[in-house]
């Protein structure tokens, strides 16, 4: 009886070794490759000229988009960067993304959705990208507003159903009047202006377009009077939620404070502060699995706290979901450490910087596990970064 089962071992590890994928047909080996590990994409050309021909095929991108979801990657944003580095979560490790057409110079990442992002170039004009096939389009110009209407906001949002379906949303205008323009790429065009009211039992307000002069810490720890100071890639820091099939759009006011435009209801309000003016250190807003949450890194009693907040609709008021140990954010004391911050799933990706060091943490806000990612070395090199941005890298996107 074992001598049987030995032969039958055997004979099915002949057949395994003999078995090729070449003996597939083509529908079968698009949807096995359909499988493999997102940063095998760029090398399943060279294997063969079956190979190559099925990855440029049609319906091969039809059988990527089979595939119900991908671990992210998140395209990281550095002060003096000539390349394209990305973190891949499936795989834990740094990665460089590069292309012939060079995407990604002179722009600047703003805003992403599923597997495309949007980047602005010096001249204000957005671009649509898909970071991991090189692929991008360019946007009409907005219609130009006057130099007096400050851009609070960028907002994306795409369908992991439809193809080149996406809309980008902007925000601008005084915050006394909050204005909108949308981008459709179902039609190719900016929509009309709209102009938001302020949601009249919104009893939050705290006077922020007022004349007084507001002080606060800037982004490099400095008490300063005007509007926050963030990153180029991070000042139009914003998310977009559907929330009861509605479009909400989620950003930071120049105090500090959140404010949720109400798209398909054309009205905006503020969130209450969570801590007053002069305590708030650093802060930025985030989306996990379509729910907005608030990150901030403040100092309190010679010691730092990095902490993740949800905002409880039943009694109006925040609620802490997530901590950093403390002997983590201890580190961050007197540091005057900044911190960018994007959600993805149920996990936050945060940079956070300051002149003294760089780090980069993901949290997990579900078990509240923190985690210091490993450094990024380029050239033996280690390589600081201010932002990150996440998507899903898939070949099928098209811009």
């Amino acid at each position: 009886m074992v001598q049987n089962k030995k032969r039958k071992a055997v004979k099915e590890a002949e057949m395994m070794s003999v078995f090729s994928l070449d003996e597939l047909n083509e529908d079968l080996l698009e949807k096995v490759l359909a499988w493999v590990p997102a940063a095998s994409f760029c090398r399943l050309r060279l294997v063969c000229k079956r190979w190559n021909s099925v990855a440029t095929s049609a319906t091969f991108k039809i059988a990527c988009s089979q595939i119900p979801c991908r671990d992210p990657w998140f395209l990281m944003v550095g002060q003096e960067l000539n390349q394209s580095i990305v973190f891949d979560t499936s795989e834990w490790k740094w990665r460089s993304i590069s292309h012939r057409n060079l995407l990604y110079r002179n722009t600047v990442p703003v805003a992403s959705s599923g597997g495309l992002i949007c980047f602005q170039t010096i001249s204000s004009d957005f671009v649509i990208g898909n970071p991991l096939t090189g692929a991008y389009r360019e946007l009409p110009p907005a219609a130009p507003t006057s130099s007096t209407q400050t851009l609070h906001a960028v907002a994306m949002n795409s369908s992991p159903k439809a193809q080149s379906s996406y809309r980008i949303i902007l925000v601008y205008s005084e915050l006394a009047k909050l204005t909108l323009k949308v981008y459709d790429a179902s039609t190719g065009f900016w929509e009309n202006e709209m102009i938001l009211h302020r949601k009249a039992e919104s009893s939050t307000m705290s006077g922020m377009a007022g004349n007084e002069t507001i002080y606060f810490l800037s982004k490099a720890g400095d008490v300063v009077a005007a509007s926050m100071q963030r990153c180029s890639s991070k000042q139009y820091s914003s998310v977009l939620i559907i929330e009861n099939g509605e479009e909400v759009v989620y950003f930071l006011s120049h105090t500090g404070s959140v404010i949720a435009c109400n798209v398909t209801q054309k009205y905006f309000f503020e969130y209450p502060r969570l801590l007053p003016v002069y305590s708030e250190y650093s802060i930025d807003v985030v989306d996990c699995k379509g729910e907005m949450l608030v990150v901030v890194l403040s100092e309190f009693l010679e010691s730092a706290s990095l902490r993740v907040w949800r905002f409880c609709k039943g009694d109006r008021a925040w609620r802490q979901i997530a901590a950093m140990p403390p002997w983590m954010s201890h580190e961050f004391y007197g540091k005057k450490a900044d911190i960018n911050c994007v959600g993805c799933g149920d996990n936050i990706f945060i940079c956070i910087n300051s002149s003294k060091f760089s780090s980069c943490v993901m949290c997990d806000v579900v078990i509240n596990e923190w985690i210091e990612l490993p450094k990024c070395y380029v050239n033996r090199r280690p390589i600081e970064f201010v932002s990150a941005f996440s998507f899903e890298p898939r070949m099928e996107v098209s811009v």
